[in-house]
């Protein structure tokens, strides 16, 4: 995990934010399990255990400024909201299969937007994500016993 914080630290410093020990103590919340989203209110309750003087506007607004630096990617249903940490920074652009019982992420390695450009010619895309929604192979031998 260490080389891992040493990764977003340095992202941090490339998308010219401040490196503080609350910064550090969000990366570390969320490297803790990359391959999940963790849901904004529990992360919110992590920080505020460990400052307890910081406020959650200054949590949520760091969480934006992760996302807005690609270093974290949020998923809203609703009024809920999760976040993950971006595990692959060569790779931005990509879309995830989630458990829908344990709720592990697991990286799709193939965009099928040319599939959806086709049947809209003329329309001007400019954004898009996709999730498949499931049960992992885990969950499955699991659930089967």
């Amino acid at each position: 995990m260490q080389t891992e914080l040493t990764q977003a630290l340095s992202e941090l410093k490339k998308n010219h934010l401040k490196v503080t020990k609350q910064r550090k103590a969000l990366l570390g919340c969320l490297l803790q399990n990359q391959d999940h989203y963790h849901d904004v209110t529990l992360v919110d309750e992590y920080m505020r255990k460990q400052f307890p003087g910081m406020s959650h506007n200054t949590i949520y607004r760091n969480i934006k400024e992760f996302e807005e630096a690609g270093m974290v990617e949020q998923q809203v249903q609703g009024d809920h909201a999760r976040v993950k940490y971006q595990c692959d920074f060569r790779h931005l652009h990509h879309h995830h299969f989630i458990c829908q019982n344990c709720g592990k992420v697991t990286e799709l390695k193939e965009c099928p937007m040319d599939v959806f450009e086709a049947q809209l010619p003329g329309y001007d895309i400019v954004g898009h994500r996709i999730e498949l929604y499931g049960i992992c192979p885990d969950c499955q031998k699991l659930l089967a016993k």
